[in-house]
């Protein structure tokens, strides 16, 4: 993975800045210490940042064709890059290279915008079309490589983080309240959502075009379950094992493509175990493994960790995380996530990245994408507890309306009772931004197409949310790439394989949760490469300590971002409220309700963070 940006001129005015274009590019040096180049053209620039992983030597951006006609900026990996090659090659294509990204522009030559429809990777990128006058930029469809644009005075302007964004001239920065809420009120922010006001974010399975005509935006790609009228697939249990195992084996084999090391992360759970014994049964020997563990007895898991890596071989990496190293780790993680966050498990996925950096493993390989494709969250138990009992009462008229408006259907339960959760927000909020709240509420801006969810098994219902609202932009985003990046490691997710998605669409409901048995059929497919310690131990969540213990330790930051003085100069935050939630959580002995409570002064510390590292506007006095 790398870094891109870039501007192009949809209006007149002179040529595009170097300075300008090498500013942005500077500002991702953590996602590309290898290499840096930057093209200048009448209209556009281009600014790339280089994390070497495949052809080390020849592989330098920005990239072009034959004629150079045509310009490439890539920020990921392709991985049927061989097959592509050797296909474009017989019809007639020279290539310059040997990186895997080469690809994409003899393809855009032969293909346009439907290349999308050949690709198998995780990627973001930029073609800029010099014969056309346009540009052409995409994301993956599980939006593994993020990417961010806006338009400024008549130019549009793109990065792979938004910090390239704001380092162009004339960007003003302006925090966006709807994403602000989308941070309160969902798993994380949701795309083209983010927290800066006229700064979106591509969504994942999605591209774009800007030329003289302005900008379009389409979706190229999504996961569709079948409609619970649809004929059930034929196919029994043992068939579905069969190719699960086959079609896994296979995305882990395209992730081991690399020219360098290549590690994995291990939690001690069920998802990222299995793919470093199939990492083994792919012929990688000596594996690279690296787990977190927590001071405190109820948060760790090092003994189910240690038993997968005695079971490997390889070297294993533990990196023990306490209330100092979260401490320590918040300001920098806030600064690469670009956002507040709701708990302070991303200083653990900063501080595993920082250990793979020194270890000299630029590549890790992780189990993103298990719980959302086969049913590994509660929710999904939770919503079978509620079937097994039954209709339930109608949601009262406000529940009933916000549903609709968000799903398409006033039955669905998904995380939170919207109503109450509305009014929990408006309270944190400051007086005068309770005011505007109907100006910026979430609910009014659309985040999923109801037509995909409607009229599916209520498991798919959940399963299609999550993938929409809790994995692109949150666990493979925030929690992903910008804590892995930060440390110039790249992630790569076998589960997140266009491949192993549809077919586990495709798959009844019974075979991911089977009664109340969840990842079912994922466990099936496990039993012969893993102890059944590790394949039977119940789900267990992602947990670190949050703010009652931030609070508790008496650290200088932490009490001035939540002081009363600070609150009133930010004017975001309601200052009863969040005095309230102080108090209670420095109560001796006081514990957040497991998944039922949220840390809310969490969400309020990193605000804080955001707000003072990104320099935004304070409302108070």
């Amino acid at each position: 993975m790398c870094g891109i940006c870039g501007v192009f001129r949809i209006e007149g005015g002179g040529p595009v800045s170097r300075t300008a274009v090498e500013a942005m590019t500077r500002t991702m040096v953590h996602r590309g210490p290898d290499d840096s180049g930057v093209a200048l053209f009448d209209r556009a620039g281009l600014g790339f940042r280089r994390l070497s992983i495949i052809d080390l030597d020849t592989g330098h951006q920005p990239l072009a064709n034959e004629d150079e006609t045509i310009w490439l900026v890539c920020n990921g990996e392709i991985y049927n890059h061989r097959a592509l090659r050797d296909e474009l090659i017989a019809k007639g294509h020279r290539f310059r290279t040997r990186t895997d990204v080469e690809v994409l522009l003899h393809l855009y030559e032969d293909m346009g915008e439907a290349m999308l429809n050949r690709l198998s990777g995780q990627f973001a990128f930029a073609i800029l079309d010099r014969r056309r006058g346009r540009l052409f930029l995409a994301r993956d469809p599980f939006g593994v490589a993020p990417l961010f644009h806006a338009l400024v005075g008549g130019s549009f302007l793109f990065g792979s983080e938004i910090k390239a964004i704001l380092a162009h001239p004339g960007v003003e920065r302006r925090v966006d309240l709807t994403g602000l809420e989308q941070v309160l009120a969902l798993p994380g922010l949701v795309s083209p959502r983010t927290m800066f006001a006229g700064i979106e974010s591509l969504p994942p399975g999605h591209a774009l075009v800007v030329d003289d005509d302005g900008v379009r935006r389409w979706p190229y790609w999504d996961l569709v379950y079948p409609a619970e009228a649809e004929p059930a697939d034929p196919r029994g249990e043992e068939q579905f094992r069969e190719e699960l195992a086959h079609t896994l084996t296979e995305a882990v084999r395209r992730r081991l493509q690399a020219d360098v090391p290549v590690g994995a992360y291990l939690s001690g759970g069920l998802d990222s175990s299995l793919v470093v014994a199939m990492m083994r049964r792919c012929g990688v020997e000596a594996i690279d493994t690296f787990s977190i563990a927590f001071a405190d007895a109820l948060l760790d898991e090092r003994g189910h960790q240690r038993l997968m890596a005695e079971r490997l071989g390889g070297r294993h990496h533990e990196i023990e995380l306490d209330d100092s190293g979260i401490e320590s780790r918040l300001r920098a993680v806030i600064r690469h996530c670009e956002c507040p966050i709701k708990e302070s498990y991303n200083t653990a996925s900063f501080a595993l990245s920082a250990a793979a950096a020194a270890a000299g493993v630029p590549v890790v390989l992780s189990g993103e994408g298990a719980d959302e494709l086969f049913a590994g969250y509660i929710g999904y138990r939770y919503d079978a507890f509620r079937r097994a009992r039954g209709p339930s009462a109608p949601p009262n008229p406000r529940e009933a309306a916000l549903r609709r408006r968000l799903w398409g259907d006033e039955s669905l339960f998904y995380e939170t009772q919207l109503a109450e959760h509305e009014a929990l927000r408006r309270a944190l909020y400051a007086p005068d931004v309770a005011a505007a709240f109907p100006t910026f509420e979430f609910t009014q801006f659309g985040l999923v197409d109801p037509a995909l969810v409607k009229g599916r098994h209520p498991l798919h219902q959940r399963a299609y949310l999550d993938l929409k609202l809790r994995l692109g932009d949150h666990l493979v985003g925030d929690h992903g790439d910008r804590m892995l990046l930060g440390n110039s490691v790249e992630g790569r997710f076998p589960f997140l394989d266009v491949e192993v998605s549809a077919l586990a669409a495709r798959m009844p409901p019974d075979l991911k949760l089977n009664g109340f048995t969840e990842k079912y059929i994922l466990k099936q497919v496990a039993r012969p490469l893993l102890p059944a310690g590790i394949v039977d131990r119940e789900k267990y969540a992602f947990c670190a300590p949050g703010s009652p213990q931030l609070l508790r330790a008496g650290i200088d930051w932490v009490e001035e971002l939540l002081s009363p003085a600070t609150i009133r100069r930010h004017g975001y935050f309601d200052l009863s409220t969040v005095e309230t939630l102080k108090a209670r959580y420095r109560a001796p002995g006081f514990v957040l309700a497991g998944l039922n409570e949220e840390d809310l002064l969490m969400t309020v510390l990193t605000f804080g963070l955001f707000v003072e590292e990104f320099d935004m506007p304070r409302l108070g006095g």
